[in-house]
C-alpha cells in the first residue's frame, strides 16, 4: 500500500500559498527593508533570505543568537468542548493527553497515510488548541480540519492574518529576552522546559512564549497580534544586539535545521511519504485508543522496499543537493536513492545531506555515491542529526 500520490507543490512554491497571485508581505516588512535584507517568494510571502550572508547569520545563532521573522506560518485555533477528542481523531497523536501550555510536534495525515503536514500543536486552555503549520499548507491543514470536525462540537478558526511570529534561536536567548523592554512574562524562563510555553504580555498587548524553535539551538517562539509585531521586533534587537544578536533569514535557518536533521516540508515530508519513512513512525500514536484518519494505512506501514530517511557526510567542500541521485557504487547504473536537502555545513566544515534511500543502504557507516554535477562523490550514511549543541 502506498500513499496518495497526487501532485504535491513544495512548500516553498506560491501555487499551494493562496487562492490569489497577489504578494504577501509580513508585518514586519519594512524593518526588513530597513536592515538591508534581500528577500525571496517563500509560499506567496516576500520573506528576507538574508541581511548580511547567509555564514554570518549561520553562525550568529551558534554561538550567539539570531532573530527570524515566521509570521509567514499559519496559526489555526481549535475551541470546545470536544476540542481533545476532535485533535485525537483529526491528528496523528494523542494532543488530549498534553497539558496546559504544553507543545506537541504532530502529523497531519490523509486516509492513505501521507503527510498533508507537520505541525506544532500547543494547548492554550483546557477546551482550546492552537495549531501551527506550514505556510506553504495553510489552506490545506485548515481544510483538512475544518472537513474533520463536522461531527465534534468545535470551532476551527483560522488567525493566521491575525499573529504574527518573531523567534530568538541561539545560546543568549533567554537572557535577551529577560531584558527586553516592556516584555513581562507570567512565570520564570530558565525553568521553561523545551516544548512549553508561558503567557506573557508585551506592553498592552498578550504574547504566548514558547520554548521551541527549528534550528537546534536553545530559543524562544512569540505569537503575538500582527499591530504589535513591529514594536517587539524593535525591542528584542535593542535588548539583543549588545550581546550580538542579528536578524536572520531564511536561507541560514535552513542550513541551521539541516544541521539539526529536522525534515521540511516539500523536501523530507510530502503526502507521498509515510512518517515510518522519515523517522517519525514514534508521532503516529497507535496506542490511542480512538480512531483517526490515516491509521489503518499506518498499521499496514510502507512496503518492505520503501525508501528511508539518512544522513550523509563526505569529505571536501562539494556538497550534494536537493534533487542529486545516490548511487550504491561508482559504477552502479541505476540510482537507489535522492538527496532532499543538502550543504556545506557551516558548523561542521563538510559536506551534510538528508536523502532517501534504499532500505540495504540505511545502515549507518554505508558508503553511498552521490552524482555531483557528473561526478560521483563518495559519502557515508550517519544517523541524524548532525549537529547537537550542548547543554
Amino acid at each position: 500500500m502506498t500513499p496518495d500520490n497526487a501532485a504535491q507543490p513544495s512548500s516553498e512554491s506560491p501555487t499551494n500559498a493562496a487562492p490569489t497571485n497577489a504578494e504577501r508581505f509580513s508585518p514586519l516588512h519594512q524593518a526588513h527593508v530597513d536592515a538591508g535584507a534581500s528577500f525571496t517568494d517563500f509560499a506567496g510571502w516576500q520573506m528576507p533570505v538574508r541581511y548580511s550572508s547567509d555564514l554570518a547569520e549561520h553562525h550568529a545563532v551558534r554561538t550567539g543568537a539570531g532573530i527570524f521573522d515566521l509570521s509567514h506560518m499559519a496559526e489555526i485555533t481549535v475551541a470546545g468542548p470536544d476540542a481533545g477528542a476532535f485533535l485525537d481523531y483529526a491528528l496523528a497523536g494523542k494532543l488530549s493527553a498534553i497539558d496546559l501550555l504544553q507543545a506537541k510536534y504532530s502529523l497531519i495525515l490523509n486516509p492513505a497515510g501521507g503527510i498533508t503536514d507537520d505541525i506544532v500543536v500547543y494547548r492554550t486552555k483546557a477546551q482550546e488548541y492552537l495549531v501551527v503549520a506550514n505556510a506553504g499548507n495553510r489552506f490545506q491543514a485548515f481544510e483538512a480540519l475544518s472537513a474533520r470536525s463536522a461531527r465534534f462540537d468545535v470551532t476551527v478558526t483560522d488567525r493566521s492574518d491575525d499573529v504574527a511570529l518573531v523567534a530568538v534561536q541561539g545560546p543568549v536567548s533567554r537572557a535577551i529576552l529577560e531584558s527586553t523592554a516592556g516584555l513581562t512574562v507570567d512565570g520564570d524562563l530558565s525553568e521553561l522546559k523545551y516544548y512549553r510555553a508561558l503567557a506573557g504580555r508585551f506592553r498592552d498587548g498578550a504574547v504566548l512564549i514558547a520554548r521551541t524553535g527549528y534550528t537546534g539551538e536553545d530559543g524562544f517562539e512569540l505569537y503575538l497580534d500582527v499591530p504589535d509585531a513591529a514594536a517587539l521586533w524593535d525591542a528584542l534587537r535593542a535588548a539583543g544586539e549588545p550581546v550580538g544578536l542579528v536578524p536572520a533569514g531564511l536561507a541560514s535557518r535552513d542550513t541551521l535545521r539541516l544541521e539539526a536533521g529536522m525534515p521540511l516540508y516539500g523536501h523530507e515530508l510530502s503526502v507521498s511519504t509515510y512518517p515510518a519513512q522519515a523517522g517519525l513512525g514514534r508521532v503516529v500514536n497507535l496506542a490511542k485508543e480512538t480512531d483517526f484518519i490515516g491509521r489503518a494505512a499506518s498499521e499496514e506501514g510502507p512496503s518492505a522496499d520503501a525508501r528511508v530517511l539518512v544522513g550523509l557526510v563526505a569529505e571536501g567542500k562539494r556538497a550534494g543537493r536537493a534533487d542529486y541521485p545516490v548511487y550504491r557504487s561508482a559504477d552502479a547504473p541505476v540510482a537507489e536513492g535522492v538527496i532532499t536537502s543538502g550543504a556545506l555545513s557551516p558548523t561542521l566544515g563538510h559536506p551534510i545531506a538528508m536523502a532517501y534511500v534504499a532500505p540495504s543502504l540505511a545502515r549507518p557507516g554505508t558508503e553511498v555515491f552521490v552524482d555531483v554535477r557528473g561526478t560521483r562523490i563518495p559519502a557515508t550514511v550517519t544517523q541524524l542529526p548532525f549537529y547537537k549543541r550542548q547543554k
